[in-house]
């Protein structure tokens, strides 16, 4: 058995839940096995992104045998001569690797996590972002609708909501935005605006949920500590990337000056990274399967993490490929903590069977590989047009002193 031909899809959520588009794989060996996976934020269009997948599986995956996992990976890690974690050359090699695991599990007919030490959990514990219960085209919210970001009644009442349906744990992330130009000292009225959501949640939800505050490494080290000091009474689980990835030592810093457990890890790739946040102090790592180097290396990720008496709690912004993906790996692992989960209508209709969901929690798959089938004619139906909008982007203007509007002119 020998791996022999690849296909790639783009296509594109029409709530922009999960991102602006996925790139997803379909990997098909000599006797006929079909595998499928999910590259997750190459930060390229959609079109290139899947040339890269196509190139790198020519040059380096066809004609392996599938079980030749560890001569893959080197063999992309290395490539161009880089032997280095790579972020967009890790999430290529990801989604074709999260494919030959399908394969694999296929043609020993039993479920992926069966060849990764076996199941060690009955069912995993989830978590969801507070979304918005009607959004626009780009994923924010429609108009009209409830601000369930920036407004704490708004995000309590969506809470509430969320515990109704089964879930324990629920995820806020008030402290925008995003800009490119890195760690801001965030103002006073949005470090009050964070502290009033979380309030307002913890004050709703009460004992019945955890809180886990997001956000996206836009702080200063002393503006993390800041906002940190303020959630502390509410307890959140974590407080997640509170300082840009190529900060580690900064957000080492914030994890000693804070009682609220540090995560970070879904804009990491490969063990070499998260590593490095494991020494730094961090206590919960968030590697994304489909950018940290694909399941065994992630399996390896939370070996690492045992060592440190860390957990893992998988990220999931993508779609439903790379989330079955990331559930065989937490179904191995003893050290794993909970796992993101998105439920839209069009997670649901990519694949031939939704992925199950019982009440906050997800069941262990009991069909060979990961268990799933694409839809192949819904993911046409909704192609990627050229050119358009990346996985994820940045504010790509400065910000003003206020974080509150952009500077379009220095004189």
């Amino acid at each position: 058995m020998l791996l022999k031909d690849i296909k790639t899809w783009v296509t594109v959520p029409p709530s922009g839940i999960g991102g602006a588009f996925w790139v997803i794989v379909k990997v098909t060996t000599d006797n006929g096995i079909e595998g499928i996976g999910e590259c997750y934020g190459i930060p390229v269009s959609g079109d290139i992104a899947c040339a890269m997948v196509e190139d790198t599986f020519e040059r380096y995956i066809a004609g392996e045998d599938p079980h030749h996992i560890e001569t893959m990976f080197r063999r992309v890690y290395s490539a161009g001569f880089t032997q280095r974690p790579d972020v967009s050359m890790m999430a290529v090699f990801s989604g074709i690797e999260i494919a030959i695991w399908d394969i694999l599990g296929k043609a020993h007919d039993v479920p992926v996590y069966q060849l990764l030490g076996g199941r060690f959990h009955d069912r995993l514990r989830t978590y969801t972002y507070l979304y918005p219960e009607s959004l626009s085209a780009d994923g924010n919210p429609a108009e009209g609708a409830p601000d369930v970001y920036h407004d704490g009644d708004a995000a309590a009442a969506r809470a509430l909501d969320y515990i109704d349906m089964g879930f324990t744990a629920v995820k806020q992330d008030p402290a925008g935005p995003y800009s490119f130009q890195g760690g801001r000292e965030l103002s006073l009225t949005e470090l009050s605006r964070c502290e009033d959501n979380v309030r307002k949640i913890r004050e709703a939800v009460g004992d019945r949920a955890d809180i886990l505050f997001g956000t996206h490494g836009q702080m200063t080290t002393s503006s993390a500590i800041r906002l940190a000091r303020r959630l502390e009474p509410y307890d959140p689980l974590w407080f997640e990337e509170p300082c840009p990835p190529d900060q580690m030592e900064a957000i080492g810093k914030v994890a000693a000056a804070t009682r609220i457990p540090v995560a970070t890890g879904e804009r990491l790739t490969t063990r070499v990274e998260f590593h490095q946040a494991l020494k730094a102090g961090v206590a919960i790592l968030q590697p994304d399967v489909g950018r940290s180097g694909g399941i065994w290396e992630t399996k390896k990720i939370a070996v690492l993490a045992e060592l440190f008496n860390a957990q893992i709690a998988p990220h999931i912004y993508c779609g439903p490929i790379a989330h079955a993906a990331a559930t065989h790996v937490a179904f191995s692992c003893p050290n794993f903590l909970i796992l993101e989960t998105i439920q839209t209508d069009f997670h649901d209709a990519i694949l031939q069977r939704p992925l199950d969901w019982e009440a906050g929690y997800v069941p262990p798959p009991g069909e060979p590989g990961l268990g799933i089938t694409l839809n192949e004619a819904v993911i046409e139906s909704h192609p990627y047009i050229s050119g358009g909008r990346l996985h994820l982007e940045m504010c790509q203007t400065v910000l003003d002193s206020n974080n509150q509007k952009t500077i379009t002119e220095i004189e």
